[in-house]
């Protein structure tokens, strides 16, 4: 497949000089049509999907790149995408199984593929009239993802016409920014210019780093982080964020902006969305959700329960370039009205307007103008690995953590520090001060047969396995727990007394809780 798509790499660059137009003859809408109006179940083709590149995609293409020089052009080779075998064992490469440090950060072949289509054609979709394809292709994408998703039907692009849609960020990083400041201009409207300085944004002590930037970036000079507690599994609870709420708006303050995460990046805590959208109602705050990680779960019937609620959200983001095997970047938002989105961020000079108008514009729900065609890696991922693959792939990670999280729990020398959910297991040495289990740590990483981080809960020092390499296996989280094992021999013998205390401390705390899972969490 790889020696295919450059030999079309090629043949386009030499077809660049007798191409009859620069700028497609299409209209808006030209795409719908011509794609179902759902991914499929089941694997396609390369060939097929490269037939409906060139047959249904290409047509809506503005050729940006001038022609080559004839110096560095060289011939196409006999090879063609009808000669390239297809098998579903080759369209996934990884990074090392024994990686459980960061969440993943995936990728596939078929995505690689579409990457190194998108870099040649080099469009910089900003607007449908600089990329039609570009934009159509995003909004049936979008669609297709929020129907695998179970997301509410106001998320829907249905083809511009509104009022929400879906739109591709780099990172989470930036959907948390534009969401922020649509926030802020739906606050703002009809206030005076100095209530900018009363406004106030709320999320959980446990939720990520890019709410606070956010908020620098954003310019918030009241910003709420309510604590979050091992009591409720480490999520955000609405009584706090009502109490907050409230006394904000009892010392005159607005409250602007509530995030709330589904998958925590330190322990995947769960937000109780739908019960903290009830508590932030009548506020006037805009509700965003972060899901970066653990928003590929909601691929999955059985775990739909953790994402009950985002129909009384206003903005909703997870990364298929985390947990979906997209290269990186891609990250994929949703409104439910774009409205404030294209009121904090259009900036229409008049080189950019056109004829058309700019209601399918992308560049107006993004900070930068250029954009890249990230687009087309969901469209060859989805239809080459087909939903019920990309299920299975996602169902034999979280069994793997499963698997790793029961060892944890049967030996009474560790303790999980939160329950294990989707990929992520979170565990330390029970009852020992927290240098023995940062010595647990340096000791794996230090044999380079596996990497693991660590994050805090409670003020308490905790290992994380993040389970979500492509080629992981259960031979290799069995390696991880017996280097673990091993390891903790060691560094409980070499911190003498006191850590043999606590594990004998920890075997009766075990026994007293046999039958009830109560030594499994401390």
């Amino acid at each position: 497949m790889g020696h295919a798509m450059v030999d079309m790499i090629a043949d386009y660059y030499e077809s660049l000089p007798s191409l009859p137009r620069v700028s497609p003859d299409v209209q808006p809408g030209f795409l719908r049509g011509a794609l179902p109006p759902n991914a499929p179940e089941q694997p396609e083709s390369f060939e097929a999907v490269m037939a409906d590149v060139r047959d249904k995609l290409m047509p809506g293409v503005v050729h940006w790149q001038g022609v080559p020089d004839s110096s560095t052009r060289g011939k196409p080779s006999s090879s063609s995408a009808a000669a390239v075998g297809w098998r579903l064992a080759g369209l996934v490469r990884a990074d090392s199984p024994s990686f459980f440090a960061y969440f993943p950060s995936n990728y596939s072949f078929p995505a690689a593929l579409a990457d190194m289509w998108s870099s040649v054609l080099g469009m910089v979709g900003f607007s449908w009239a600089a990329g039609p394809v570009a934009t159509e292709l995003e909004m049936a994408m979008m669609d297709w993802l929020a129907d695998l998703c179970g997301l509410p039907p106001a998320f829907k692009c249905n083809g511009g016409a509104g009022p929400g849609g879906g739109v591709i960020q780099g990172t989470t990083s930036e959907a948390v920014v534009v969401a922020l400041l649509a926030a802020r201009a739906r606050a703002l409207a009809g206030r005076p210019v100095a209530d900018r300085l009363k406004l106030v944004a709320y999320s959980s002590d446990q939720a990520h780093s890019c709410f606070k930037k956010a908020c620098m970036i954003a310019g918030m000079d009241h910003v709420r982080l309510l604590p979050a507690s091992a009591e409720h599994d480490w999520a955000l609870q609405p009584e706090a964020l009502k109490a907050a709420i409230e006394a904000d708006v009892a010392a005159g303050l607005i409250p602007c902006f509530v995030m709330a995460s589904v998958g925590t990046t330190s322990s995947c805590a769960v937000d109780p969305v739908a019960q903290l959208a009830a508590a932030a109602a009548g506020s006037g705050a805009w509700f965003h959700v972060d899901a970066a990680y653990a928003g590929s779960a909601a691929l999955l019937p059985e775990h739909r329960h953790h994402f009950a609620g985002l129909g009384a959200v206003d903005s909703y983001s997870f990364n298929p370039h985390k947990w979906l095997l997209t290269n990186f970047d891609c990250c994929c938002m949703w409104v439910a009205d774009s409205g404030p989105l294209k009121e904090a961020l259009s900036l229409t000079p008049v080189f950019l307007r056109a004829a058309a108008g700019n209601s399918l514009d992308y560049k107006d729900w993004q900070i930068p103008l250029g954009r890249k065609f990230r687009s087309l890696k969901l469209y060859f991922l989805l239809r080459m690995y087909g939903a019920e693959k990309l299920r299975s792939y996602l169902r034999h990670h979280i069994a793997l953590a499963g698997a790793f999280a029961q060892q944890v729990a049967a030996d009474p020398r560790f303790e999980l520090a939160a329950p294990q959910r989707f990929g992520l297991v979170c565990f330390r040495l029970r009852g020992v001060p927290r240098e023995v289990n940062a010595a647990l740590l340096a000791a794996l990483n230090a044999s380079g047969r596996l990497f693991l981080i660590h994050t805090e809960l409670g003020g308490a020092y905790t290992l994380r396995l993040a389970v979500g390499a492509a080629t992981s296996q259960l031979e290799h989280v069995q390696a991880a727990w017996a280097a673990v094992s091993a390891a903790a021999d060691q560094v409980l013998a070499e911190h003498g007394v006191a850590a043999a205390a606590a594990a004998a401390a920890g075997k009766e705390v075990a026994a007293a809780g046999a039958g009830s899972g109560a030594g499994a969490r401390s």
